[in-house]
């Protein structure tokens, strides 16, 4: 029986300036995507994206346009090199979602990248109207750091994998969870370097607009499964997708279940695409018997293909 192949895709604070150009310098279909982006969003996307410098390439409304190109510029390169292979299901890390979703065909490239520009515009608009932070609590179980948000009076807003949690929420607020972390039996607590409140209520903004913004997005059902970060589950009626896309931006991601979910689904081969390896590491932190690669340049798009087409042959 072939092995099921699932793809997560990457989310901000992955990016590294120049992802994608040694893609697009090689692979015409990357290049193409590229040049497109450039051209539906208005400005030189691949300015900052191959130039940086970092600091603006991680600016939300840069970097989440950027990461959605390169991660479609990756499968597509992948699918060339590899063949039309079968995908069982995806999902991604917060941004990454709406990348699935596009890889998917729920929303085409164009539609995709407006949609992602405009959610990371709202989320900069956010940050800038809030003073908001994060902070990751490493050794903290789902109870123990839902009762230390709740002492805190912040937010749950990722929960990457058993033993890797991050709070969300008013600066203040996050710095009073981290010096209380050791009373809730946590480990270690780690302010983050981030631009903001991701994911929490302080997006309530960003939620609001957002909501209006899928409204005018034509979208259809997905090709293959698309796991929701806000359920941990397939989102599969186009409400359920526009309802969830929305309330992830104050929503905890439920990364650890999404990957329970690729797993419960019988996938075998995970296939990270996006910068670095970050997701990878984490589901073999779950378990340990799987085939995880990740695409996001030229010579691991190589190295990859050679592996799939020899799990599928």
């Amino acid at each position: 029986m072939a092995q099921k192949i699932g793809l997560p895709f990457v989310g901000q604070g992955a990016q590294v300036v120049r992802m994608g150009k040694d893609l697009a310098d090689a692979f015409p279909v990357a290049a193409d995507l590229f040049t497109s982006a450039n051209s539906i969003l208005g400005r030189k996307l691949t300015d900052v994206t191959w130039n940086g410098p970092l600091d603006e390439l991680t600016k939300t409304s840069n970097c989440q346009p950027a990461l959605f190109v390169h991660g479609l510029a990756c499968l597509a390169v992948l699918r060339e090199l590899a063949g039309n292979f079968p995908i069982d299901a995806a999902a991604g890390l917060s941004l990454g979602e709406l990348t699935a979703h596009a890889a998917a065909g729920t929303f085409d490239f164009e539609n995709g990248l407006k949609l992602v520009q405009r959610r990371g515009q709202l989320m900069d608009e956010a940050c800038a109207a809030t003073d908001g932070a994060m902070a990751a609590m490493i050794g903290a179980d789902e109870t123990s750091a839902r009762a230390l948000a709740a002492d805190a009076d912040v937010d749950v807003a990722n929960i990457n994998s058993p033993g890797q949690i991050v709070l969300s929420g008013e600066r203040a607020k996050v710095e009073i969870a981290v010096a209380l972390a050791k009373e809730h039996g946590i480990r270690r607590a780690t302010m983050l370097n981030v631009a903001g409140a991701y994911h929490s209520r302080l997006m309530e903004s960003a939620y609001r607009k957002l909501g209006e913004a899928l409204l005018d997005v034509e979208m259809q059902l997905p090709q293959f499964p698309v796991i929701s970060n806000v359920t941990g589950e397939e989102a599969d009626t186009l409400p359920e997708i526009r309802r969830t896309l929305q309330e992830q931006v104050t929503a905890t991601v439920r990364w650890y279940d999404c990957m329970q979910r690729m797993l419960a689904r019988g996938c075998e081969i995970f296939i990270e695409l996006g910068p670095g390896n970050v997701l990878g590491g984490l589901l073999l932190r779950a378990q340990k018997d799987l085939t995880v690669m990740s695409v996001g340049d030229a010579e691991s798009a190589h190295r990859c293909a050679a592996q799939v087409r020899a799990a599928l042959a």
